[in-house]
């Protein structure tokens, strides 16, 4: 037993003084010194019943904070994992895509056999720092106690510093158990990705001027940089009299979707998305995944179409087009230069031009997305997408919504005028992120003066990945609404399988794609300590989520929908 100031301490001391307030994770014997190191600070942990739940506790937490850190300088706007050596961390790696894909400034660690007993190959041994790679912005490993304090600040450093996202540190048992007398060093001031190059922003305000038919895709690094930068997408939209879509797999508000020259979210079909895109002029302002899908057979954007890129992640520059103005900076900062060149370049009679040419275009685009989510048989009890998105919106209208309904997802997005900082969704794609995402931004929200409702909105086939995610929300009493679009199959699945293979429904049998018989969600949700409810038909919807709001606490509700 060690009597000293350790390892494990600094560590726990390091994240107070960086504003920490949460460690989420599941704890293995290698981690037994943070364990009790966190028992004697003023941190708290809050326990997921698996470490991929951890991990998207932690992200969702962050995501949250992110937005919260735009208006409070005294916000860290980190989520700190620890889990269990070598499965532990392989159990986590599906989150810790997740959390890359979105951004999500997370610090994750893992304990480690100790240093001088790996050559022995014990249970669990694996390399975590190459496990861990591909998926963060740096994974390394503290080997000596002497090098903890500075890794550990290059860690929260790294995470926060734009773009943000994941870092992975290994904490070896014997480094967390070493005695030293090092204290933490100082976090310092993050910057912030800069205003841009003025000659690549002169030559950005130019492209604009001379376009015939400017368009605008927004991606979510606009949304990662503050409502400053939403504000500044608007304003430079309605300088240069541009339509604006948002970029393919959307997943946060980087636009109002009510503002007269918004018209839509990309589709992932590749048609419909390049009949959008197909203009002699874009400019994609903080995109990462505009992308379809699968393959697409043809260019979504013609080679003879002029591209501007601007982001503040150099990777995502002129990364599936060619850039001919390339702006790395802060997507806020940027477009606000660019707003400030190009405002004496146009005509107010060109902009006219171009606004009337956005609104033939809308009008033509919300016919095509007329009616989407209500579909169903007429004799089908059960409630259309539309109609249970419709209900939310009614009673929950300025809720914070963590999204993964997958096959709901855009009726949510076309049919709910989200504000900016309302809504995150599951940008990575793999299931299993957004109900444990959900129970993070509620411990997030938790933390404010004036905490909003936190809704997640779950598919059914998402839900049944971590269910058990419930248990963490019910043991530390969050105030947490989750509503399950339970079609009680992975439509997804089918709906592509249609995409790929062709053909009509009643082709195929759809091997794996059905839970019959269905998992009781409801008994599920209750043995986890929460309040739960079915909800079979559409006149139960409102009241149900009105009640589930009202009441402190986790409730799930498990509401039917048809395909």
């Amino acid at each position: 037993m060690t009597d000293g100031y350790t390892g494990a301490d600094l560590f726990t001391d390091a994240l107070e003084s960086y504003g920490v307030d949460y460690v989420f994770g599941n704890p293995g014997t290698t981690e037994l010194p943070i364990m009790q190191a966190i028992g004697e600070s003023d941190l708290e942990y809050r326990l997921g019943l698996h470490e991929d739940i951890a991990v998207g506790m932690a992200g969702g937490y962050a995501q949250r904070r992110r937005y919260h850190a735009h208006h409070d300088d005294s916000v860290t706007p980190v989520g700190v994992a620890n889990l269990h050596i070598a499965p532990g961390l392989a159990h986590g790696l599906g989150n810790l895509y997740a959390a890359k894909i979105a951004g999500a400034p997370l610090v994750v660690t893992a304990g480690n056999h100790s240093t001088d007993f790996r050559h022995e190959e014990p249970i669990l041994s694996g390399d975590l720092v190459d496990m861990a790679d591909q998926f963060c912005k740096w994974s390394d490993e503290v080997l000596d106690v002497s090098a903890l304090p500075t890794m550990l600040r290059r860690a929260f450093r790294v995470a926060m510093t734009p773009p943000t996202g994941p870092v992975f540190l290994g904490l070896p048992l014997d480094v967390m158990l070493s005695e030293t007398d090092a204290e933490p060093e100082r976090l310092g001031s993050i910057p912030n990705a800069g205003s841009g190059d003025p000659v690549q922003l002169e030559r950005a305000a130019e492209l604009l001027a001379e376009a015939d038919d400017p368009v605008m895709v927004v991606g979510d690094h606009i949304a990662r940089s503050g409502a400053d930068a939403v504000a500044a997408a608007v304003e430079l939209a309605e300088t240069t009299g541009a339509r604006v879509h948002g970029e393919i797999l959307s997943c946060e508000v980087d636009f109002p979707t009510d503002h007269e020259q918004w018209v839509s979210y990309l589709p992932t079909s590749e048609d419909l998305a390049a009949m959008l895109m197909d203009t002699d002029t874009i400019l994609f302002a903080g995109c990462s995944t505009n992308t379809t899908l699968t393959r697409h057979e043809e260019a979504l954007v013609d080679d003879d179409t002029t591209c501007i890129h601007l982001s503040d992640d150099t990777w995502q520059i002129g990364k599936n087009q060619p850039a001919d103005a390339a702006v790395i900076g802060d997507p806020g900062l940027v477009m606000d230069g660019i707003t400030e060149r190009v405002r004496g370049k146009l005509a107010d009679d060109v902009v006219a031009d171009r606004l009337e040419a956005v609104a033939e275009v809308k009008e033509m685009v919300e016919a095509k997305m007329a009616g989407y989510g209500e579909g169903g048989g007429e004799d089908d009890p059960r409630s259309s997408k539309a109609e249970l998105v419709d209900a939310m919106e009614r009673v929950a209208g300025d809720a914070a919504i963590v999204d993964e309904g997958v096959t709901s997802k855009y009726a949510m997005l076309t049919r709910w005028d989200l504000a900016p900082e309302q809504y995150i969704s599951n940008k990575g794609g793999g299931l299993g992120y957004g109900l444990p995402a959900a129970v993070g931004a509620a411990v997030a929200e938790e933390q404010r003066d004036d905490p909003r409702d936190v809704v997640g909105f779950i598919g059914d086939g998402s839900y049944q990945y971590y269910p058990h995610s419930i248990y963490s929300a019910a043991r530390y009493d969050l105030d947490l609404t989750v509503v399950i679009s339970d079609n009680r199959n992975y439509r997804i699945l089918k709906d592509n399988t249609l995409n790929i293979m062709g053909g009509e429904e009643d082709d195929y049998e759809f091997v794996g794609m059905d839970f019959d018989p269905a998992v009781d969600l409801v008994k599920n949700a209750e043995s986890h300590g929460a309040r739960a409810e079915l909800v079979e038909t559409p006149d139960g919807i409102e009241g149900s989520i009105e009640d589930a709001l009202d009441r402190e606490g986790t409730d799930v509700l498990d509401v039917l929908v048809h395909d």
